[in-house]
């Protein structure tokens, strides 16, 4: 396992973040997952409901820090508020300082943010390869017109793009698989191109959405690997959302803990395992601590 690597310097600072819906512009029947178990009211009046509220989150440069809770605890939330995919009702983030209010997603990307999805989210019908230079193209480095008369600009920066792709794809040993079309792949390899796509967008900090999701034992091994490896090889700070416990208690210093769109617990993944209010919150009022196992 990773060494502990902070450096005091506060990569992320999360401050009472919070995102609240009016149900009168939200149609029930799109309210899924998180937002679905969080229909809660509260004092702005009887059509408002909070899916996050009060959040707060620092992590140091370096850190693997884990988000765990319960299904519709408002976890993958959390992402989408700093990831910009999300406009937030309340609170701020900063990342390395800086503030991230109102910045669209690609802007976040370029400040050095990566994310993968709960459900993988490549070009299904594009190659491994053409999922991965897709991530260089904001650095492409040449124009629309370039693109259009295919000039010389155009071909060299592509075949450069190209080059450092396969590189890249070799690190993750998927250089063998670069033209296979990305649908038909194993889901293990599929997971594993879908990090590396974020990767090649050079980030600080990755965020990682329940990786581990649908994978068989050795395909989660496997994960926990290549997580190890990457934040290694590439200096990287990481949150991390997963349900598999063990992924989690290999890779994190630290975890946050969530329930109904608030924090109920902080800690090192022994103090997590044996907190009464977690062990409540995943298998009932009155659970014990060795039926949490």
């Amino acid at each position: 396992m990773s060494a502990p690597r902070a450096d005091s310097r506060t990569a992320v600072d999360v401050r009472g973040l919070g995102i609240r819906y009016d149900l009168r512009l939200t149609k029930r029947t799109t309210i899924k997952g998180s937002l679905a178990s969080l229909l809660r009211r509260d004092r702005t009046g009887p059509t408002h409901f909070w899916a996050l509220r009060h959040f707060d989150l620092q992590v140091n440069h370096g850190e693997a820090i884990g988000l765990i809770g319960p299904n519709g605890a408002g976890k993958t939330t959390v992402f989408n508020l700093v990831t910009g995919l999300y406009p937030a009702s309340a609170g701020n983030v900063r990342f390395e300082g800086e503030e991230m209010a109102g910045l669209a997603a690609h802007e976040i990307t370029r400040l050095g943010i990566a994310r993968t999805f709960q459900n993988i989210r490549l070009f299904a019908n594009l190659s491994v390869l053409d999922n991965v230079r897709i991530a260089y193209h904001p650095h492409a480095g040449y124009g629309l017109s370039d693109s259009l008369l295919r000039t010389k600009r155009f071909t060299s920066k592509e075949r450069e793009l190209t080059d450092q792709a396969l590189d890249f794809l070799s690190i993750f040993k998927l250089d063998g698989i670069a033209e296979e079309i990305a649908k038909n792949l194993p889901y293990g390899e599929q997971r594993r191109v879908e990090i590396a796509r974020a990767l090649a967008c050079k980030p600080q900090l990755l965020l990682l959405d329940e990786p581990a999701a649908g994978m068989n034992p050795r395909e989660i091994i496997e994960l926990m690997d290549l997580i190890h490896f990457i934040r290694d090889r590439f200096e990287l700070t990481i949150l991390l959302i997963e349900h598999q416990m063990r992924v989690v208690m290999s890779i994190c210093e630290y975890i946050t803990v969530m329930d109904f769109g608030e924090v109920i617990a902080r800690g090192t993944p022994r103090e997590i395992q044996r907190n009464p209010a977690v062990i409540e919150a995943y298998l009932g009022k009155g659970a014990s601590i060795s039926a949490a196992g």
